[in-house]
């Protein structure tokens, strides 16, 4: 077997992995995953949707891949709007923040992600994904649920380092 082929990162035999030929049946969802994955976990909300999304258009309707992927790209927005949108609403006279985020945006977002993340394989591409269907639901009764929050990948629970940032900047 050629180096170019192993994966050190792949543990166990999640959907998508072909353990025979040891390789992703799509590489680059895989790469485009691990991605949005650390980058999310290091709130770097806009670029994980960023690489979710330009994937998921590689897809078309009706497929596996293009539901995770929307259903990601639906999480890492809906993330956003509760983390890090700003209302111009919730300014203050004095231009404080009053109010953090966009909860109801999320809400809308999840709901959504919720849709296209149903019948998505548990381990889909590595990703713990009954871990993200559990957690986005009940964000939907408490945003609370989403504080210190990371989206495991082959077991464990990355953020990002410079090799994620210049991918997503490439995406540009």
């Amino acid at each position: 077997m050629d180096d170019h082929t192993r994966d050190p990162t792949v543990r166990g035999d999640p959907t998508g992995w072909d353990p025979g030929a040891c390789v992703w049946e799509h590489a680059t969802l895989r790469r485009a995953t691990v991605h949005g994955v650390r980058l999310f976990n290091a709130g770097e909300y806009h670029e994980s949707h960023d690489c979710f999304e330009v994937e998921w258009y590689n897809y078309g309707s009706g497929t596996t891949e293009s539901a995770f992927l929307h259903g990601m790209v639906q999480v890492a927005a809906g993330a956003y709007k509760h983390f890090d949108f700003e209302d111009s609403e919730a300014q203050s006279a004095s231009g404080s923040r009053t109010q953090s985020g966009d909860d109801d945006g999320m809400r809308s977002l999840f709901r959504t992600a919720l849709q296209y993340l149903q019948g998505v394989p548990r381990d889909y591409y590595g990703v713990d994904v009954l871990d993200v269907r559990t957690v986005v639901t009940n964000a939907l009764n408490d945003p609370a649920a989403l504080e210190g929050w990371k989206i495991a990948v082959d077991g464990e629970r990355p953020t990002a380092g410079g090799a994620d940032y210049e991918y997503a900047a490439g995406l540009e």
